[in-house]
């Protein structure tokens, strides 16, 4: 268990800190890119749809949401969407959706939906990076808001019966490590590659946690950890249209950004 200062996890604290200091250096930030929304939300999307050539994206945001536990490891927030929803309904997501024009930013959007969808109040949440897009095959372009939570007693879930049924949460580093874990290789347009599939059990309640959610957790807890899956993850080509690859060193195993 860490220590605290002034009440904080000093392990929280180190990390925050880092987290920002690496979003200046390796530019994990992306512009405000203001555009017009599509009305569907933004979860998991493993459709197969290509965008028409020329059109511009739709812009989305997802909330990150890491806490530490009793024991100091760190978890995030997840839910499952409705059963009635019309798209994606009972699917694992993280918390998130659509830019609203009256958003200022994606953190804005992310602060927003999450407060919509799992009555998380943006007070209590520490807003420290903002990682680079993915563009689903929707063309849409989701972006990766990481926030912190200092204080989980402070939280109390209160769902969104229309888009959530659940709200849970899960250790970070599942998705470093080969364990519950399953892949299946997918091709487009000539490149093939991998989907990632992640078993977790909360209680009686078994959840899948996969496509887009999976990926982005998977590049969060690369970032976090500072440390390469054990598995190969190979992307989704249109995942980073922006040609911007996590790679790491081969000496300290560090996770680096680079373009192509």
């Amino acid at each position: 268990m860490s220590s605290k200062i002034l009440g904080r996890s000093e392990n929280l604290v180190k990390l925050a800190q880092r987290l920002r200091l690496d979003n200046q250096n390796h530019n994990y930030g992306v512009s405000d890119g203001s555009s017009n929304l599509e009305d569907s939300r933004i979860q998991n999307s493993a459709a197969e749809l290509i965008p028409q050539e020329g059109t511009k994206p739709s812009r989305a945001a997802v909330l990150i949401c890491l806490f530490e536990d009793e024991n100091g490891d760190l978890r995030v927030i997840l839910t499952k969407r409705s059963s009635t929803m019309s798209s994606h309904s009972g699917e694992v997501s993280l918390p998130g959706g659509k830019r609203d024009e009256s958003d200022a930013d994606d953190v804005e959007t992310a602060l927003r939906e999450a407060r919509e969808e799992i009555g998380l109040d943006p007070l209590i949440v520490e807003v420290v990076a903002v990682l680079n897009p993915f563009h689903t095959k929707r063309n849409i372009v989701v972006v990766p808001v990481i926030g912190i939570i200092w204080d989980k007693m402070g939280f109390s879930p209160v769902p969104n019966a229309d888009e959530v049924e659940s709200i849970f949460d899960a250790p970070l580093e599942m998705f470093l490590k080969d364990e519950n874990r399953r892949e299946e290789e997918r091709e487009w347009m000539g490149d093939k590659y991998l989907l990632h599939f992640f078993d977790h059990r909360v209680e009686n309640e078994s959840y899948m946690i996969w496509a887009l959610t999976a990926g982005i957790l998977i590049k969060t807890a690369s970032v976090v950890y500072r440390q390469a899956p054990a598995f190969e993850v190979r992307w989704p080509p249109f995942w980073n249209r922006d040609n911007v690859v996590l790679e790491f060193d081969l000496i300290d195993r560090k996770p680096i950004w680079s373009c192509l």
